[in-house]
């Protein structure tokens, strides 16, 4: 049997004042971007520090900010820079799985636990970070997105998580039961596609038994959708998992038809299914704490941590 998701530890909140590494693990990040966002973060009292290669861009294949080897050595030595309380990724695009297998994950084991914060192809870095540091990390907006830097509840919401995590220890969509129900879990997922193509690396789970697995994706057609779906299926990633929480699909067509094929695919799990929950691709994006046991109720559209998300 595969094994159960189970708590990971939880990284310290941030206090004003906080250092704060911005780093690009995906792709290149246009300069005004990044300035807009590294004003969000002054605003709030952080001391923002950028690693070297966020604005870089690959000599061959421009959607990588840098040599893969850079843009891993970028989030090693912010990780383990003791003067860091908290990694937050640039943004997404492309490039995690070229470099994560070129961290030193030994080095960063004995660096002190801190928040770590991304969504969409950092997928992928979750992932890493839940199997090699058994670290509790965040799904949420990224530094120099434009999801974040122009939207007030976004920036809000992951503000209150950081500084106040107990503030929000419910955290409430709009969302509405594909499957009603509650249930109680793990939660863990990322984006839909990234977590197929893991599927079978060293890092990807088996399983989300006794999890509560978010999955949301951004410009795939329903086809794509249905294969990635079926992909996890056909692995037995779904087997044993609690409940599932559905966020944006923005650009994979018409919802009618990826609400039909969500329900096709995850109807006969036997578990709640809440859609439309508001984190990933998609403005006022929640962000949701990964590797904190939490209960789901998906008719109130509600996801109730046991914890606050960061201690």
């Amino acid at each position: 049997m595969n094994p159960t998701v189970r708590p990971l530890l939880r990284p310290p909140r941030l206090v004003p004042g906080a250092r704060v590494a911005v780093v690009a693990p995906s792709g290149p990040v246009p300069e005004e971007r990044l300035q807009s966002g590294l004003d969000v973060l002054r605003g709030w009292d952080l001391d923002p520090v950028v690693a070297p290669h966020v604005p870089a861009r690959h000599g061959a294949f421009g959607y990588l900010a840098g040599a893969d080897a850079d843009r891993a050595a970028d989030l090693q030595n912010a990780w383990c820079d003791p003067s860091v309380d908290a990694v937050l990724c640039a943004r997404g695009g492309y490039g995690a799985q070229r470099m994560v297998d070129l961290l030193d994950w030994a080095a960063m084991r004995a660096a002190r636990p801190k928040v770590f914060v991304g969504f969409s192809d950092v997928t992928v870095l979750h992932e890493a970070f839940a199997a090699r540091l058994g670290l509790s990390t965040l799904y949420g907006p990224m530094a120099a997105g434009v999801d974040f830097i122009k939207n007030a509840r976004a920036q809000e919401h992951l503000k209150a998580t950081l500084f106040e995590p107990e503030s929000v220890r419910t955290i409430t969509s709009t969302g509405s039961a594909l499957v009603p129900g509650r249930a109680r879990g793990v939660t863990l997922g990322g984006c839909l596609c990234l977590l197929a193509a893991e599927s079978g690396t060293p890092h990807a789970r088996t399983s989300a038994r006794g999890g509560l697995l978010c999955l949301e994706d951004v410009g795939e057609e329903t086809y794509r959708l249905d294969r990635c779906l079926t992909q996890l299926l056909r692995a037995g990633v779904f087997d044993g998992v609690r409940g599932v929480l559905l966020g944006s699909w923005q650009e994979c067509g018409p919802y009618e038809r990826v609400r039909a094929l969500l329900l096709d695919r995850l109807g006969d799990l036997r578990v709640p299914v809440v859609e439309e929950f508001g984190f990933g691709h998609c403005e006022d994006a929640l962000t949701i704490p990964f590797g904190v046991s939490a209960e789901l109720d998906a008719e109130a559209g509600t996801l109730t941590l046991d914890v606050p998300a960061l201690k």
